[in-house]
């Protein structure tokens, strides 16, 4: 699967800042570090860092990213918002819809799980192929820079034995759709990442405008709502059903007894 270059991203782009300065790289340990870096040595908002592969590519809870070479995008932006410290956790969510927003062009329905995951049915179950870590760094009580790392899963048709029966890639999505006979071309990885630049500088655009708001109003569209799931935080379960999230980007779940618990942080299982 080819690769593309800085030169490819430039003359594809639709966006206004975002990614007009980008690094592309065939690997490295972590995007996410990597954009850290040039922030501290001042690089400007708007910065992509995307790599081929990754060898230290992970996740949310410290978990590893799968990063094959040549099949799906890892990327990062560079962000300097200007809204208080306590308003940027929700910047995950509005990753998470620009994703969905953007994932809904290639012909497949996303639905988000909270508070970073982008999952699509697969033989009736719902299977993540896609994930966003924030990293955010103050100085002197306000933000230097928030750090969006995402992994896509565009192409890859096998996983490794731990991820086959929980994550999915685009590809795969699209083949489902269109039946078991059906011939799905490897899907242009360019295509997806400037898809979901456009949509995540538009959704971040309202986000610098009106803050968390903006963030829930558009994750809400595609939440899986209504489900049941079980909830570990603060050293509990709470176990219900997802009614959405809050005006904070708190997870809303509703017991079995009608309780509605606000759950700020913790990792919810189906």
């Amino acid at each position: 699967m080819a690769r593309f270059t800085a030169a490819d991203l430039a003359a594809r782009l639709s966006t206004r800042w975002l990614g007009r300065a980008a690094m592309v790289l065939e690997a490295c340990p972590s995007t996410n570090d990597l954009a850290a870096q040039q922030a501290r040595a001042g690089a400007a908002e708007g910065l992509v860092v995307v790599a081929d592969a990754q060898s230290g590519g992970r996740g949310r809870l410290g978990r590893t990213w799968h990063s094959p070479s040549g099949e799906n995008l890892y990327f990062s932006m560079l962000l300097r918002p200007t809204r208080p410290a306590a308003e940027i956790p929700p910047l995950t969510l509005l990753a998470g819809a620009a994703l969905a927003r953007a994932l809904s062009g290639f012909g497949v329905t996303p639905r988000l799980k909270w508070p970073n995951d982008v999952q699509l049915p697969v033989g009736g179950q719902p299977r993540k192929v896609a994930g966003v870590l924030t990293e955010m760094t103050t100085e002197g009580g306000h933000v230097a820079h928030v750090i969006v790392g995402v992994g896509v899963n565009v192409n890859t048709r096998a996983f490794p034995p731990e991820l086959a029966q929980t994550a999915t890639s685009l590809r795969l999505a699209q083949a489902a759709t269109a039946g078991a006979d059906a011939n799905i071309a490897v899907i242009d990885r360019l295509d997806v990442l400037t898809a979901i630049l456009a949509a995540f500088e538009a959704a971040y655009d309202q986000f610098r405008a009106d803050g968390p708001h903006a963030a829930v109003a558009l994750w809400n569209p595609h939440a899986a709502l209504g489900t049941r799931c079980r909830v570990r935080a603060g050293g509990r379960d709470v176990e219900g059903t997802s009614l959405g999230i809050d005006a904070d980007g708190a997870l809303l779940v509703r017991d079995d007894d009608g309780r509605v618990h606000r759950v700020v942080s913790g990792e919810p299982s189906a």
